[in-house]
């Protein structure tokens, strides 16, 4: 149930993107920076995010909960571009790298997504995100986060 008991804290995050997903051939990857405060919630049972992307003017935020009768997290994300609440990816660590799968859209067709969060050290962690249009079979990374511990706790 501590599984994100990691990442709480302040952080400074380097985003890189592929600027279309899903398109045809190789996409463009762009950079941006990003910084994060994440809070727990629920005696490690849950924390909440908000990240705030200053080249890009905007804001998102994470809830993640954990449930203990299905022994799962939940991740749920709200950008402020959309104001609206994504469906879940869910799933769980295994060791220090945690896999968590859901159904979502993309310029209105079907995917798949795959977030994975790799704990790398006490100041240092790395999320991936995935999308597939063809029921999993072939899997497209399309953005990547490195954080790094600010020393700010809770700011």
């Amino acid at each position: 149930m501590n599984d994100f008991d990691f990442l709480h804290g302040s952080w400074d995050v380097a985003n890189r993107r592929l600027t279309a997903p899903l398109g045809p051939g190789p996409g463009a990857w762009t950079e941006f920076p990003g910084h994060a405060v994440v809070r727990p919630l629920f005696r490690g049972a849950g924390n909440i995010d908000e990240i705030t992307f200053p080249t890009l003017g905007r804001q998102g935020v994470t809830l993640r909960l954990y449930e203990p009768e299905a022994e799962r997290w939940s991740i749920h994300w709200s950008d402020s571009r959309t104001g609206r609440l994504d469906p879940p990816v869910t799933g769980g660590f295994t060791g220090d790298r945690g896999d968590f799968h859901g159904e979502d859209t993309y310029d209105g067709r079907p995917i798949r997504v795959h977030f994975t969060w790799h704990r790398l050290g006490p100041d240092t962690a790395r999320w991936e995100q995935r999308f597939s249009a063809d029921e999993g079979r072939t899997w497209e990374l399309n953005w990547i986060m490195d954080l790094t511990r600010t020393g700010q706790a809770g700011a």
